[in-house]
């Protein structure tokens, strides 16, 4: 029996612990996932490069070889830039967006050297980003936060430079994501020709942490059934 395989990369600042309510809901129809921890350079989270993150990312794709490979934010990003096999399957979960499409605008945001998520997170800040999550998902995520390197997120909000893939792509966009507007996000579906997912209420990490995220993932679980 043929077991279907995912790779689930988190987005900055997080971890594979953000995939946790996805993970459950794949795992229970039988689907292997993986959801590894992107991991800072020898010298440090500040010296971090985006490159290094890719080359983590090129590495599990080749490893692991999954059918699908799903990616949120900097994930996302992740997800385009880094080469699969034609017949991958894609999905977007509100990505950062490239540099060069038409009518998709890079975030254009300048961060310091070290962005820190870790060290200046609190519990409020936690739950002001995100009002579609319960009490218990605040206080796991408060905890779990990290800083991220500014050299990664300067190259990601300046806009990389990225080949239009070949395969099918979905684009799950939240609709009150206040990181990467929707707009943008749809405005990237029509480039790739992808199928697009609105969650209605959600904020930028809504839906892998939100009330609704195994909601979610049954959808894109329904749309991969479409897309085999």
């Amino acid at each position: 029996m043929q077991v279907n395989s995912a790779l689930m990369i988190h987005g900055a600042g997080g971890g594979g612990w953000e995939w946790d309510a996805w993970r459950r809901v794949f795992a229970a129809v039988g689907w292997r996932v993986s959801t590894p921890d992107l991991q800072p350079a020898a010298a440090g989270i500040a010296a971090t490069r985006l490159a290094d993150y890719e080359a983590q990312a090129r590495d599990w794709i080749r490893e692991l070889q999954p059918e699908v490979v799903i990616g949120a934010s900097l994930g996302g990003l992740l997800a385009l830039s880094t080469q699969a096999s034609s017949g991958t399957r894609r999905v977007l979960v509100n990505p950062l967006p490239p540099a060069g499409w038409p009518g998709v605008a890079p975030l254009r945001r300048t961060y310091p050297d070290l962005v820190s998520w870790r060290t200046t997170a609190s519990l409020a800040s936690t739950a002001r980003a995100l009002p579609d999550a319960d009490a218990a998902t605040w206080h796991r995520a408060w905890r779990r936060w990290r800083d991220e390197s500014g050299a990664v997120m300067n190259a990601a909000a300046a806009g990389v430079s990225v080949a239009v893939p070949v395969g099918p792509v979905l684009v799950v966009v939240s609709e009150q994501d206040e990181d990467v507007p929707a707009a943008t996000s749809k405005a990237l579906a029509r480039v790739l020709a992808a199928d697009v997912l609105d969650c209605a209420g959600a904020s930028h990490v809504g839906p892998l942490l939100g009330r609704s995220a195994p909601a979610v993932a049954e959808r894109v679980l329904a749309w991969l059934r479409l897309r085999s």
